[in-house]
């Protein structure tokens, strides 16, 4: 495993001598130095407490320290411990110790042994939450980063499988690992994120959103760039692809790319199902999100501009529903459309049980108070709620999100310009995904450019011995995952 640090200049700078590194230190509450002295030699211990495991220290480190060890190579030789380090730069001894190692002198040299010690408390892998599938595994990643690597090697035990970690971060000095199959990842893939990672200048990473917002090719487009998973069997199977991953420790969830347009409507369950029914549940997902989009945009349109596209059996029924109301059309939508959002960020911040309670209940208090009331009709209320629905059909967290974003524009459009206005958003839509890229990769691939043999897992997914070759658009080196089958020779 590679380290790149970020601070290659600050960690090359000597301080005067380890006291003056440990003196600093003893301006924390929860820093602890203390001394051993056993006949002629004196030892320095000096450690965070709530940063190591006192077990480890207790049971492997200070029974042995007794031992006669006149010089700190006697000392390693007697520890029972693996992975210690030598180090004279003061530098390195502070940051080691902010990293959960303990910190060993002998009779006051100029040269310390670091032993290896973190307290790795961590959440235990649980089901997914966000990417929960009734087939399939049932893990899903959690905070630490070793835990997750974890995950994913056991799925690809393959010493091709490389990690590059590099050092993020002024103040949080964030782990982040970026993952790949060397033989298959395309290698300018790799180096344009290793790169874009490396030369973030940033005070801290918090989470792997972070990173994704700051290594995207558009920072201003509202349409994720990299696709956010939880589910480590997800993060394996891309990376037999040829895509790669990031790993950030203390985020839950990993990011791969390149990413499409498509790849954000596949739940990964598609892939424990027929094909036929995974593509027919695919097809269900696209129609309902263009539902989503643009049902609302057509009503306001229809209503304000074009009477004579309503059929003779529903304008009656338009025309009761919409009698007593005062509001003009695109008032009533834009009333309704914000309800919606504010139920869904209610329900989003409060506890789960009191959350799932205000969506339900609220929803039907106000939509069937506001229909009462004659200040929407009951034709728009469920519209409206089905296009709420059908933004939720989107595997991925993000592109839901952008999606109950851009149906606003599409909304004022309709309004001023009526079916037009919606065609004219529907071509600007257009040419900003054709102008996105994903670590340089077309984002609308396989439509754009065509790419006939990546369409066989796009709208729909064919079965897996059609799909004998890795995707084109990831551009690997070994095109091949699928080899044919030889023919029995009797």
């Amino acid at each position: 495993m590679k380290r790149y640090s970020f601070f290659k200049k600050q960690e090359n700078h000597k301080s005067t001598d380890f006291t003056d590194v440990l003196e600093h230190l003893q301006k924390s509450k929860d820093f602890t130095s203390f001394t051993l002295n056993f006949e002629n030699e004196i030892y320095c211990v000096s450690f965070f407490d709530t940063l190591i495991d006192k077990d480890i220290m207790h049971r492997d480190l200070l029974p042995y320290l007794h031992t006669n060890s006149s010089t700190l190579e006697e000392l390693v030789h007697n520890l029972p411990i693996e992975g210690l380090v030598f180090t004279k730069n003061p530098a390195e001894l502070q940051s080691q110790l902010l990293m959960g190692y303990i910190a060993i002198t002998l009779n006051k040299s100029d040269q310390a042994v670091l032993v290896k010690a973190a307290n790795n408390t961590s959440r235990q892998v649980t089901l997914p939450e966000v990417e929960f599938s009734v087939v399939g595994p049932k893990e899903a990643l959690v905070e630490s980063l070793d835990t997750n690597l974890y995950l994913i090697r056991k799925r690809l035990p393959i010493a091709e499988l490389a990690v590059e970690e590099i050092i993020v971060g002024k103040l949080s000095k964030t782990r982040v690992a970026v993952l790949h199959i060397e033989g298959i990842a395309n290698k300018e893939n790799v180096e344009t994120v290793i790169q874009r990672i490396s030369d973030l200048r940033v005070n801290q990473i918090i989470d792997s959103s972070y990173i994704s917002q700051m290594i995207e090719d558009n920072k201003n487009s509202p349409f994720p760039q990299f696709i956010d998973t939880e589910r480590p069997d997800r993060l394996a199977a891309v990376l037999g692809e040829g895509k790669v991953v990031i790993l950030v420790d203390g985020a839950p969830h990993g990011l791969l790319g390149p990413s499409t347009f498509f790849e954000y409507f596949a739940a990964f369950e598609d892939y424990f199902l027929n094909w036929t029914i995974a593509s027919f549940f695919r097809l269900i997902r696209f129609f309902a999100v263009l539902f989503s989009i643009l049902m609302t945009p057509i009503y306001v349109a229809v209503l304000t501009y074009h009477y004579e596209l309503i059929p003779k059996d529903l304008v009656s029924t338009l025309v009761i529903s919409r009698s007593g109301i005062p509001f003009p059309p695109i008032l009533e939508a834009l009333i309704l459309e914000l309800a919606i959002e504010l139920l869904r960020e209610a329900g989003a911040r409060l506890p789960t049980k009191v959350g799932q309670t205000i969506g339900i209940v609220g929803g039907i208090v106000i939509g069937t108070a506001s229909v009462e009331a004659g200040l929407t009709s009951n034709v728009l209320l469920i519209l409206v709620a089905l296009s709420a629905l059908g933004s939720f059909t989107t595997p991925v967290y993000q592109m839901g999100n952008t999606i109950r974003l851009i149906r606003f524009p599409l909304l004022l459009m309709a309004y001023f310009l009526g079916l037009l206005g919606i065609a004219i958003s529907f071509c600007f839509l257009l040419v900003h995904l054709l102008r996105i890229t994903s670590l340089g990769r077309p984002f609308l691939e396989p439509l754009y450019p065509p790419r006939i043999y990546d369409m066989r897992d796009a709208l729909i997914r064919l079965p897996f011995f059609l799909q004998a070759k890795r995707p084109i658009e990831v551009q690997t080196e070994d095109t091949v995952r699928l080899e044919p089958k030889e023919d029995s020779k009797e």
